[in-house]
């Protein structure tokens, strides 16, 4: 958690600003610990030139309220003084619930690293996709372009979807079949596909050469 002083002064309260631009608790996703001791240092709802800190102080103070009753709000300190240490309630000793009061316990570590370990595979799996138009070329007027599809289909891979395609005349009697392809980019490279699997036996029997029309991410 970042180091917050002096919340009772207006420079303090900057430093709170900035830490909760975009976030709605100190630190995490839900209210902890963290949120209650920089709350306890914090004398009185944060005024209009501090809108973060003072959204996320109403939202504590309506936490705290709901788990012991009294009046919600940080630690009332005497104009000028430093701020306290809020005092554990009584009631929280019994409580089944998170001791909001309490030191971090080696659970509540063990948990915010897992949320943070979560967010972070959630964002590596996010990977971006492209749809590419792809002309695949016969060797000759002779190939069956049917077999040709076939093959062409048969390439399987993770992250590598075929959609729809069409003959296209070139001339002299031979057609080109035109494909659209859906490809997920951390998994999938066109080079690689058309390099190792469309040119290559035993598919190479029909295909005499891949061109890519258009490469658009989605």
């Amino acid at each position: 958690m970042a180091v917050f002083s002096d919340l009772h002064t207006a420079d303090g309260l900057k430093t709170l600003e900035a830490h909760l631009a975009g976030k709605t608790y100190v630190s995490g996703d839900a209210i902890t610990k963290d949120d209650i001791k920089v709350f306890a240092a914090v004398p009185s709802k944060p005024g209009a030139e501090f809108p973060n800190a003072a959204r996320w102080y109403e939202t504590i103070s309506a936490a705290v309220a709901s788990r012991f009753p009294g009046k919600p709000v940080g630690v009332n300190l005497p104009a000028g003084s430093a701020p306290a240490a809020a005092a554990p309630a009584a009631e929280a000793e019994d409580d089944d619930d998170l001791d909001l009061f309490g030191d971090e316990t080696e659970e509540d570590k063990k948990a915010a690293d897992e949320r943070a370990a979560a967010k972070a595979s959630s964002k590596k799996k996010e990977s971006g996709k492209s749809s590419v138009l792809m002309d695949v070329k016969p060797w000759d007027d002779e190939t069956d372009m049917k077999k040709l599809e076939e093959a062409v289909r048969s390439v399987q891979m993770e992250g590598l979807t075929w959609g729809a395609s069409k003959l296209v005349p070139v001339g002299y009697g031979i057609k080109k079949m035109t494909i659209m392809l859906t490809i997920v980019d951390d998994l999938v490279s066109v080079d690689s596909l058309i390099e190792d699997h469309l040119t290559e036996e035993p598919i190479n029997e029909y295909v005499q050469s891949c061109d890519i029309v258009a490469f658009n991410k989605i």
